[in-house]
């Protein structure tokens, strides 16, 4: 039984498991939000960079791309490499994923996912809502072991770009960095 991957930062652009298809489509009833700290890849515990995690959000739509995984020891080497990779992201669920905009029926039922929830208790990294200057502020200072928050940012705007998508709280947040560093110079 083959298992689905959905990736919604990074991951759209790096996977890092071996996959047999990779499907373009988006989650329904919820949106891409740069509210998770990042103490392990993207900042330190000192200065926690942001990364993107996902929150519900009645009639919106969240696009990224589904990795179908068939064979059962890529499963399990991909789960535990995802584990690892995504292990500040307390919770997992089970998502519809969709190809077709006026589809009702989706493409894929049950396709995984890994979210940061607002629970403090559970996920200590939570930084939650902030303003987009205050967010931008805080990835182009940010900097962790897989590099500076900033190329995080540009990378999930370009992966977005590629695969025709554009969100508004993603490009928001790049212009204000991409404003921000041509201040600093």
């Amino acid at each position: 039984m083959a298992i689905w991957v959905f990736g919604y930062g990074s991951l759209i652009s790096k996977a890092g498991f071996n996959y047999d298809e990779r499907l373009v489509g988006f989650i329904k009833g919820y949106r891409r939000v740069f509210y998770q700290g990042s103490t392990d890849h993207r900042g330190t515990p000192e200065f926690p960079g942001r990364t993107v995690t996902l929150e519900p959000a009645q009639g919106e739509i969240c696009w990224g791309a589904a990795y179908k995984i068939s064979k059962k020891e890529d499963q399990e080497i991909a789960l535990t490499y995802l584990e690892v990779r995504e292990k500040q992201y307390d919770r997992k669920e089970y998502v519809n994923f969709f190809t077709e905009l006026n589809a009702t029926t989706p493409a894929i039922s049950d396709a995984l996912v890994y979210i940061a929830s607002p629970n403090k208790i559970v996920n200590v990294n939570y930084l939650g809502p902030a303003s987009v200057e205050e967010i931008a502020r805080q990835i182009v200072q940010a900097e962790g072991p897989s590099g500076p928050n900033r190329e995080y940012l540009f990378l999930l705007e370009k992966a977005l770009l590629q695969i025709g998508s554009e969100d508004k709280h993603v490009t928001d947040l790049a212009n204000e960095v991409r404003r921000i560093i041509s201040e600093e110079h």
